[in-house]
């Protein structure tokens, strides 16, 4: 699931060497959070605008999860 997260930001970012994920455990209710970590002027093509490409993110990665009977959210830092 990281590296997927990190192969999807760097395809977006111009930095993509800059580009880190880090993971929580899961909490109490079995929701694993994913940190992701890019350049700071990377942030506005990473959360696009009015944050639809942030949504897509998401919803990708929540779509992988779910084949893997896991919950996930992402959160970008």
């Amino acid at each position: 699931m990281q590296e997927l997260l990190v192969s999807i930001a760097a395809g977006l970012v111009q930095n993509p060497d800059e580009v880190s994920v880090t993971v929580d455990e899961a909490n109490e209710e079995g929701v694993v959070v994913y940190h992701l970590h890019v350049a700071e002027g990377d942030m506005g093509r990473v959360i696009g605008k009015q944050g639809r490409i942030a949504k897509a993110i998401r919803t990708v990665m929540r779509a992988a999860a779910n084949r893997n009977n896991t919950q996930i959210a992402v959160e970008i830092d």
